[in-house]
């Protein structure tokens, strides 16, 4: 799971705690639900292309 995690587009780096973290927004409705799945793939998993935005001005 954790490399799926590194090529995603929520996974980014937070300076206070000097890690990688996922920094999707959930409620708690959405929280709970997530943690208590039994899939072993993230529902908000979105690969992250870094080239996308190069793309866009070609």
């Amino acid at each position: 799971m954790s490399n799926m995690c590194e090529s995603c587009e929520h996974y980014d780096y937070d300076e206070y705690i000097d890690d990688y973290v996922c920094k999707i927004d959930l409620d708690e409705d959405e929280y709970l639900d997530y943690l208590t799945k039994k899939s072993s793939s993230c529902p908000y998993y979105k690969f992250y292309d870094e080239y996308k935005s190069v793309q866009k001005q070609n």
